[in-house]
């Protein structure tokens, strides 16, 4: 459990057993059983230095003390007990001698070789690969690194024998450009051996119980991004792949990234989207159609099962997760900490070309008098590949706390619908599957909600409309501005992505958006000027609220410097607030001080121009 300590501005986080802590904390977590069901496994930060991350054992049935088995210099994920139990594997990152430097200028310089060497919260990864270590369980070895060299490795996945693993990694040449993910097998001693070859993405494995079969999620082509993620099996070997989660056009990709898990040798179980929802679904091996496990506007945030009892963390629009046990038939909510708070109507909007409708939300205020007009914040979601939903999300309570109505929608080229849907803004000129582009129809989609909302809802006032959003949000914050800014009072455009074009050279994803927009900047450049919003910036005159973090690295802060020099040049209205020590996930993951400092400036920001009091 987590809870966020303000006076330490942090977040603690402790591992609880029957409605109790049973450790201290304050940084434990991912607590995994061993298969016998006597020991629990968890991470933690007990190290003497600063960052070190340590490996734990707690005794639960019969006697025995907490037993450290490791400290690792550079995180600590993915513990997975072998199935004998003798076994604990992990994943670390194994740095570069360069760290070992007195200080950073002592350090010998990087020679970058790569695309995506550096990435958003992680900071240099290619002379800190992620690896995966194993230690005896009882802790008479030091970790072992089984895959040592320049190679990532993500998810561990024991074979029944205890001898073998399955993990996800890129461990060929060009990897950073074809983008392909392939499974390996790694055994704890002898060569590593590629299981798929380089035809598309497959991760997040899971071996069946009788030792035949891995699971996994993915897609055919690397190349085609965003696409619905589905399920595949395959034989221990590699051979036979194929999909089994075809009956449901939906992606089975989600937040949580959890693999699929067996309920035998024939079933699985697995979480998808499903149009602002997110369930548990049955799949088969023999490819027929998944069958939905949990139901109503929820969304299942973790699960796991045995035999027919079924555990599942979920959350709704009024409370964060809570924990549910199914057992056959019978389901019990087993927790009830979560605070509750007010929820949201949904309603649909069909698309102005009539092709589809659109799913959209609407928080009303705090004391909510529908005699009275409110202002109205319009949210639009990051991705795009994301969806809006039955989701706890502090955005939109701290919104209508403040007195405002909220709105939010899933437009074209988000997730939770069909593969056309996710599809429909490729650009013109992809290769594989042409769309219309960023900024045609999910514009037109957001727009067509806006106007929708403002006819069917007499409480909200079309003279006091705000808008706001971050990363792709940020990129249509702008964009609207430039384009429609005489229907916002003001817009808050955050993390966003103004000029598609610098992005490409700047990101610690650059090379990779070719793969949305079609052709290669370098060839192309004028099609990536042609949806950067920085290009209708001069037309900008609605009130602008600029936030971005300074160790951004996805959208890194020039796009939000290029924005406010543009608009300071035009001598518009504009405040810029930058975020020092944060990074891409400042509203999700910051210090809980700068979220709350991001919260008032937002508040404060609409207040005043929507004429809201403070």
């Amino acid at each position: 459990m987590s809870t966020v300590d303000l006076d330490e501005n942090t977040n603690r986080t402790r591992i609880w057993l029957d409605g109790s802590p049973i450790t201290a904390g304050p940084h434990d977590g991912q607590p995994t059983w061993s298969p016998d069901g006597r020991r629990l496994a968890f991470t933690s930060r007990r190290g003497e230095k600063e960052g070190d991350s340590t490996l734990h054992i707690l005794p639960i049935e019969g006697p025995g003390e907490l037993r450290t088995l490791c400290t690792m210099p550079d995180g600590l994920d993915d513990v997975a007990w072998s199935p004998d139990g003798r076994w604990i594997a992990f994943t670390s990152r194994t740095r570069d001698e360069r760290y070992n430097a007195k200080d950073v200028r002592s350090q010998s310089p990087r020679k970058i070789e790569r695309f995506f060497s550096r990435l958003n919260g992680e900071d240099w990864v290619f002379d800190r690969p992620l690896h995966i270590h194993v230690i005896a369980a009882d802790g008479t070895a030091a970790p072992l690194n089984l895959t040592p060299g320049e190679f990532q490795h993500h998810g561990v996945a024991w074979l029944s024998d205890s001898k073998r693993l399955v993990t996800s990694s890129q461990r060929h040449a060009d990897w950073d450009r074809d983008m392909t993910t392939d499974l390996y097998m790694v055994p704890l001693e002898g060569e590593i051996t590629a299981l798929t070859g380089q035809t598309g993405l497959h991760q997040h494995p899971s071996v069946s119980p009788d030792g035949t079969l891995i699971a996994f999620g993915g897609v055919d082509n690397a190349l085609l991004y965003p696409q619905n993620v589905r399920i595949g099996v395959m034989n221990v070997d590699g051979s036979e792949r194929r999909w089994i989660s075809e009956g449901l056009d939906r992606t089975f990709e989600n937040a949580s990234s959890q693999p699929p898990i067996w309920l035998d040798s024939q079933q699985l179980m697995a979480i998808a989207e499903d149009r602002g929802e997110t369930h548990l679904y049955r799949l088969h091996i023999d490819g027929r159609r998944p069958e939905p496990v949990t139901s109503g506007p929820i969304t299942v945030t973790g699960f796991d099962a045995i035999d027919d009892i079924v555990a599942t963390t979920r959350d709704a629009v009024e409370h964060a997760s809570e924990l549910w046990v199914r057992r056959g038939d019978d389901e019990q909510q087993l927790t009830n900490v979560a605070k509750r708070f007010r929820g949201w109507e949904k309603f649909a909007v069909p698309c102005t070309d009539g092709s589809d409708e659109i799913d959209a939300w609407i928080m009303r205020p705090d004391g909510f008098d529908p005699a009275q007009r409110y202002p109205v914040l319009l949210n639009v979601h990051g991705g795009p590949f994301t969806q809006y939903g039955e989701t706890f999300f502090d955005e939109a309570q701290f919104q209508a706390a403040a007195g405002f109505v909220v709105l939010m929608s899933n437009p074209r080229g988000g997730s939770g619908r069909h593969s056309g849907w996710g599809h429909a803004i490729l650009g013109p000129k992809h290769s594989f599957v042409s769309g219309t582009g960023w900024g045609t129809v999910d514009v037109d989609d957001v727009m067509a909600v806006l106007d929708s909302t403002l006819d069917r809802y007499d409480f909200c006032d079309p003279d006091r409309v705000g808008m706001l959003g971050g990363s792709y949000g940020g990129y249509m914050a702008t964009l609207l501005a430039g384009r429609h800014g005489d229907r916002f009072k003001a817009i808050c455009s955050e993390r966003a992505v103004n000029n598609l074009l610098s992005e490409e050279w700047s990101s610690d994803i650059g090379s990779a958006f070719r793969i949305e927009h079609g052709p290669d900047p370098v060839e192309d450049p004028d099609e990536y000027v042609r949806m950067s919003p920085i290009t209708d910036a001069r037309n900008i005159n609605v009130p602008m609220l600029i936030i971005h973090s300074e160790n951004d690295w996805r959208c890194p802060i020039s796009q939000a410097e290029e924005l406010w020099m543009t608009l300071k040049l035009l001598d518009r209205e504009v405040t810029f607030y930058r975020f020092p020590g944060e990074d891409h996930e400042l509203s999700r993951g910051g210090s809980p001080a700068h979220r709350r400092m991001r919260a008032e400036i937002i508040l404060d920001f609409f207040a005043d121009h929507l004429g809201l009091a403070s």
